[in-house]
């Protein structure tokens, strides 16, 4: 399988070398020092103290020596601010049947495409305002896929691997298929724990509500996710805007089963971490607020919900961001 891993950071890294150590032929859309670092030293994967290499073809844009032509297996691993962007580096890797892995966070931009009812085919302002994504990567490329996992980047290129290897993929229409099939096997050649899903909505939108809290507001505080739980007045917020989540979901047909408590007594569980947004935050890189926060607003509208808890979230997080820097 010719592979294509568009994003070469955290997730695409783990991605990446998972794959080319199953036998798949990879290249990566990289730029600058992680660039340099591929063509060094290949995929760098670390995990239970054990570093894993892999080789990789890595080029800063399509149609370089390496990449030219239509591949297999696009992993588009970008975070939300660098989407569009990167959307424009996927389009020449696309023939009639290759497919399209988006393993990202928030609401993608093909979220309400084939998705059914009043909203079906609705464009998220937040995500794709324009349309320039929908253009470029067509939804009928895409299989959605939700990471459970952590992964963070020590140094240009080399990807440490923390708990959980689980992936679950589906088709944006709901159905099954021989292509989807096919690529639940690769992946779980490569190690993966794989789940396909016939509600990849739902699963996005559970992961969604389990992460809309943590990040924002350890944005505002500066504070790790223990300290954010361990304050009962900050915990009661961070649960009544998971409750608003917990809404909009209902009315999309993305039921929450999970209690608040419950979700937030497994993040706890995980200790005194950053939260990937803080880490961007600090490092100066834009945030995904639009993906998250922004996107959870305008389907509340949609959906009719009212939501002043999320809506206070979203405004005092981005005017922060603003006075960051980090937020266009």
């Amino acid at each position: 399988m010719k592979v294509c891993v568009v994003g070469a950071g955290a997730v695409g890294g783990f991605l990446g070398t998972r794959l080319a150590l199953a036998g798949c032929t990879t290249t990566a859309v990289a730029r600058g020092a992680t660039r340099e670092a591929l063509e060094e030293h290949g995929w760098r994967l670390r995990t239970d103290g054990r570093l894993h290499q892999a080789p990789v073809g890595a080029v800063a844009a399509p149609g370089q020596s390496g990449i030219l032509g239509e591949q297999d297996l696009v992993v588009l691993a970008v975070k939300g601010p660098s989407v569009r962007e990167a959307s424009a580096a996927v389009a020449p890797l696309l023939g009639p049947d290759t497919v399209v892995m988006t393993p990202m966070n928030g609401v993608p931009w093909w979220f309400l495409d084939d998705f059914g009812g009043p909203l079906a085919g609705t464009r998220l302002a937040s995500v794709d305002p324009d349309g320039v994504i929908a253009s470029a990567v067509p939804t009928e490329h895409v299989i959605g896929c939700v990471v459970h996992a952590t992964c963070s980047v020590s140094e240009p290129g080399l990807v440490e691997h923390g708990v959980g290897d689980r992936l679950i993929v589906g088709e944006p229409r709901g159905a099954t298929s021989e292509r989807l099939r096919l690529l639940a096997d690769v992946l779980a050649t490569s190690g993966f724990e794989v789940a396909t899903s016939t509600s990849i909505h739902a699963d996005i939108w559970y992961k969604l509500w389990g992460n809309l809290t943590m990040n924002p507001v350890s944005v505002l505080t500066g504070a790790t996710c223990d300290r954010i739980l361990d304050d009962p007045l900050v915990e009661d917020f961070c649960l009544a805007v998971m409750g608003e989540a917990a809404e909009i979901g209902s009315r999309l047909g993305c039921p929450i089963e999970q209690s608040g408590r419950d979700r937030n007594d497994v993040t706890r569980k995980l200790g005194a971490f950053k939260t990937s947004m803080l880490r961007d935050a600090e490092a100066g890189r834009p945030l995904e607020l639009d993906v998250l926060l922004g996107a959870a607003k305008e389907l509340a509208v949609l959906t009719s919900t009212a939501t002043p808890f999320l809506d206070a979230l979203l405004g005092l997080t981005r005017l922060s961001a603003q006075v960051r820097g980090v937020y266009r």
